[in-house]
């Protein structure tokens, strides 16, 4: 007698090992069964699952995510619970909400929404504050169920601020006290069931008031502390963002010091700026030499380049940087539409180039080649660039701001535009190809529940089966069983996960049943359904028939069933 048999499924197990037919088992939310197919009976189980036709795969476990805050209030973790995803880790980037002092809960806010960009009304409105350290906020978490696991890490920004005060939020140096005491507020998180720290060492990386996260400029004497102290409890990633284009220079040693002293796995954001579009080459082979040491060093890369969908409703878009747009660009929307269509003002915005030292040419016409219409039922995350803006005025003539106009106005002012600014130099996802291949790199940077206003990449899991291994035609693809290998074992080794990721006899019964062939996107869309009407991209998946955590079944027919079987996980396992 089981809970489930589901029989017939085109198995990618999640090891990599060649898809087969297979009937699997499940009792008591762990798999008790992988068989071949037609081997399993489903007399007396308590429920069948015929997946002739589907591909069955692990649960997906998205290890870079910001729902430190939304995890509080969203049972349903949207957009992630629509892609898949049955694990989730957030805590990523030095940016998070524990531990919390109670006169720094603004600050917090003001930290994640410039970081982040996920509105500071959303999530002042959203957070009902019940802890002040880090083993409280685990409590607050453990306490909610929710429609998928999450595990989080201790943030280097928070932390620092709730040791140092103001010293530790202007980025002043620690002291050894300060060293000392924040050491062992990790330790408690860590033992409480944190899975690691994380860190910002990037410019980018700014509050909405404009300061550096905290930490950003951290010498070696305090990561190390934090890092000492981690070899201690025995567990956990030192995750970080870095200034991409200085990773071999100014980061690698430390990284790579700390990794061979204290052993403890050293994970670093990897993308490939336009401005040093090569330097990814370095960092692979310096993984290389780190796997022939035997240091535990990995990078963490996108599945595919990270952009900025540019609409009128969203954080940033190009004509906020023309004075013609800025007289309307506060009206609502349906009043900034009519004031765009006045002809004098359309002329303006399309011909005159703002006396602003040359900031609209720089950031906007500029670029004008590295921006594509969103056009039809879908959106092409890897562009030609024939199909430019850019490349399109050239071609008919029509000034390129004309174009760029018509798009964000088109629709009821719902148009967009994507500008990819990361992984793009040459113009493909060939860097992306290469990378995510590489034995030193894990799947990640999806950022999913944060950049509400400006990126929408929470749907790279579904990404990665239909670019990748489906539908891609401007170079080579990859094979369904090795991407599915880097977003569920892959992944869940990473963070100590063993009891998920793979579809095996004593696993925990996390699942995705999916039709492979249909499985697709809707165009990313803008609404408000965030706490206080907050803003936020979303982009829905469908295709996937079935998604079950912990051999409860929460995804059915890409709608949610009700289910929340989702808890905190405690550390590795």
């Amino acid at each position: 007698m089981v809970d489930l048999v589901i029989t017939n499924a085109d198995l990618v197990d999640g090891s990599g090992a060649p898809r087969r037919p297979a009937d699997i088992a499940v009792e008591h939310g762990r798999i008790v069964a992988v068989q071949d197919a037609g081997t399993v009976s489903t007399a007396g189980a308590a429920r069948a699952f015929d997946a002739e036709g589907l591909v069955v795969t692990p649960g997906f476990v998205d290890i870079h995510t910001h729902y430190d805050a939304q995890a509080t209030w969203d049972p349903h973790m949207t957009p992630s619970s629509w892609h898949g995803v049955t694990t989730v880790v957030m805590g990523n980037c030095g940016v998070g909400f524990a531990p919390a002092a109670p006169d720094r809960h603004d600050w917090l806010i003001n930290l994640m929404e410039g970081v982040e960009d996920i509105p500071g009304s959303a999530l002042a409105e959203g957070i009902t504050w019940g802890w002040e350290a880090f083993p409280d906020y685990l409590d607050v978490l453990d306490s909610q169920p929710r429609i998928l696991d999450v595990g989080t890490q201790i943030a280097h920004g928070p932390l620092r601020a709730y040791v140092m005060g103001e010293r530790g939020a202007a980025n002043e140096p620690a002291t050894a006290s300060d060293r000392a005491a924040m050491a062992k507020a990790v330790a408690e998180a860590l033992r409480a069931g944190a899975l690691g720290f994380s860190t910002s060492r990037t410019p980018l990386h700014r509050s909405k008031s404009g300061e550096l996260v905290p930490g950003t400029d951290a010498d070696q004497a305090e990561l190390f502390a934090i890092g000492e102290v981690m070899a201690g409890v025995g567990h956990a990633v030192f995750q970080f963002a870095p200034d991409h284009a200085l990773v071999p220079e100014l980061e690698w040693p430390w990284m790579s010091e700390m990794a061979r002293r204290f052993g403890v796995t050293v994970s670093v954001n990897l993308n490939q700026p336009d401005s040093a579009p090569e330097v990814w080459r370095e960092v692979l082979d310096l993984l290389d030499d780190a796997r022939t040491e035997g240091l535990p060093i990995v990078a963490q890369v996108a599945g595919r380049s990270i952009g900025i969908l540019y609409c009128l409703q969203g954080s940033v878009h190009p004509l906020m940087f023309h004075p013609a747009y800025g007289e309307v660009g506060h009206l609502p929307i349906a009043e900034r539409l009519v004031a765009l269509a006045e002809p004098d003002r359309r002329r303006r915005i399309i011909n005159d180039i703002p006396d602003d030292g040359g900031l609209f040419a720089k950031v906007v016409l500029d670029k004008l080649s590295r921006m594509w219409c969103v056009d039809g039922a879908d959106i092409d995350y890897e562009p030609d660039t024939a199909t430019s803006i850019g490349a399109r005025a050239e071609a008919s003539g029509r000034p390129p701001v004309e174009i760029l106009l018509d798009q964000l106005v088109s629709d009821g002012g719902t148009g967009m535009v994507y500008a990819p600014f990361f992984n793009y130099s040459y113009g493909d996802l060939s860097m992306t190809y290469e990378a995510i291949q590489h034995p030193g790199t894990r799947l990640g940077l999806s950022d999913a529940g944060a950049h509400c206003g400006a990126i929408c990449d929470g749907g790279m899991p579904t990404f990665m089966l239909t670019h990748w291994v489906r539908d891609r035609s401007r170079g080579p693809r990859l094979g369904l069983e090795a991407v599915v290998r880097n977003q569920t074992s892959a992944t869940a080794s990473l963070y100590g996960l063993g009891d998920r990721g793979l579809v095996a006899p004593g696993m925990r019964a996390d699942l995705n049943i999916i039709d492979l062939e249909g499985l697709g996107f809707e165009v990313p869309r803008m609404v408000f359904d965030l706490p206080a009407g907050g803003r936020r991209l979303v982009q829905r998946a469908r295709g996937y028939r079935a998604t079950f955590v912990n051999g409860v079944q929460t995804v059915d027919h890409d709608e949610p069933t009700g289910e929340l079987p989702g808890r905190l996980v405690r550390g590795p396992r």
